[in-house]
């Protein structure tokens, strides 16, 4: 049992770590905040004085707003969809033993570790190319039009690059959660005759359902905040403008950090009702 000068001597410790993890939160956001209620033109005059609200007035009335907003749930639902969905499946199928295993799985998990600019710009010339891409082949090959994704399609191919790089990541969770499971409840059903499908929805997907809660709501606070793929892709073009490449727009593009401030913290409520929504949802799952 720890005694109190032991804890003590671990609150030390663990001061200077507390302190650089407060000051890395709270100086931008405080910085945030303070420009919000500014108006500063840096390229066009600086420093122009205070304006109060006048900036969130402008950034929620301006017309791209909702739509950016929209656009960003679109984003998120859809994202999640395909990994949660293909995730179970290759979990499932990682589980079942073949030979090469080991490789195969750090096969899947590889686009993981692999920078956003880069996957983008993999899918945008040697995939998404209506001219040389992969997908323009494979359309010629079989006697079709060949298809421009990011204009055509672009949420979807938004929503299809962001998904190859969360899949692996849904997929390592949910395969730690199927690894876990009671091999004799499944050899019980086997033998009581369950078919595969009886087995996966009153076995395996109710095991599975703490899992899936988690790479939800771990992927939805960091697919809130999207941003290099759509620049690299369709620079907000095409409807794939989201809140965070709108707030980009507003500071870097017309030079208004004061507005972008404001769109900032429009982006934390935004994140922080999400969150707060998946944390009730979690925790009625994990208290079941």
């Amino acid at each position: 049992m720890a005694t109190q000068h032991s804890r003590s001597a671990a609150r030390i410790m663990m001061a200077p770590a507390v302190v650089l993890l407060l000051g890395w939160m709270l100086i931008p956001l405080t910085m945030t905040l303070y420009f919000s209620f500014k108006k500063f033109l840096p390229l066009r005059g600086g420093d122009l004085g205070w304006v109060g609200f006048d900036n969130y007035v402008r950034f929620v009335s301006s017309s791209a707003f909702w739509p950016s907003v929209q656009t960003t749930l679109i984003i998120v639902g859809g994202v999640l969809v395909i990994t949660v969905m293909l995730g179970v499946l290759l979990a499932i199928l990682l589980d079942q033993p073949l030979w090469g295993q080991g490789i195969v799985r750090i096969l899947v998990i590889a686009p993981f570790f692999v920078m956003p600019t880069v996957s983008a710009l993999v899918w945008k010339n040697m995939f998404m190319d209506p001219v040389n891409g992969l997908f323009a082949h494979l359309w010629k090959f079989f006697g079709a039009q060949p298809v421009e994704w990011l204009s055509d399609a672009p949420l979807f191919s938004i929503i299809l690059i962001v998904s190859w790089q969360w899949l692996p990541f849904a997929t390592l969770i949910l395969l730690t959660a199927i690894q876990s499971l009671d091999s004799e409840q499944l050899e019980a059903s086997e033998m009581d005759g369950a078919p595969p499908l009886a087995r996966f929805g009153f076995i395996i997907l109710p095991h599975l359902s703490r899992a899936i809660t988690i790479v939800v709501l771990i992927q939805t606070i960091f697919l809130l905040a999207v941003f290099a793929e759509i620049f690299v892709t369709t620079q907000g073009s095409f409807g794939t403008r989201t809140l965070t490449y709108l707030i980009f727009q507003r500071v870097l593009e017309s030079q208004n950090v004061g507005l972008g401030s404001a769109g900032g913290v429009y982006a934390i409520i935004l994140a922080n009702i999400v969150a707060i929504f998946l944390m009730r949802i979690v925790g009625k799952n994990l208290d079941s």
